[in-house]
C-alpha cells in the first residue's frame, strides 16, 4: 500500500474517532469514548507503519490494543445493560 493510501487510512481513523468523541460528549456513554480511543490507536498504528523507523516494527501492538479496547467496550456495555434490566 502506498503512502498516500496509508495517510488516507490514518485520516479516516482519526475522523471516526472524532465522531465517536462527539457522540460521547452528547450521551456520556463509555462505549463511545472507548471506541474513540480504539480508532485513535488504529490511527497511531497506521502512522507508525507509514513513517517507519524503529517503532514501525512494533506498530502492531497498537492495533492489538485497539481491538482489545473494542472488545472491552462491548463487554462493558453488555454488562451495564444486564445490570439495568
Amino acid at each position: 500500500m502506498n503512502d498516500f493510501l496509508r495517510g488516507a487510512v490514518v485520516m479516516a481513523s482519526f475522523a471516526v474517532g472524532m465522531f465517536f468523541l462527539r457522540y460521547w460528549r452528547t450521551s456520556r456513554d463509555r462505549l463511545f469514548l472507548l471506541f474513540c480511543a480504539a480508532f485513535w490507536l488504529l490511527a497511531l498504528d497506521w502512522t507508525l507503519a507509514t513513517v517507519g523507523g524503529l517503532l514501525a516494527d512494533n506498530a502492531h501492538v497498537f492495533r492489538f490494543l485497539a481491538f482489545i479496547v473494542i472488545a472491552l467496550a462491548v463487554l462493558d456495555k453488555n454488562r451495564r445493560q444486564r445490570e439495568a434490566s
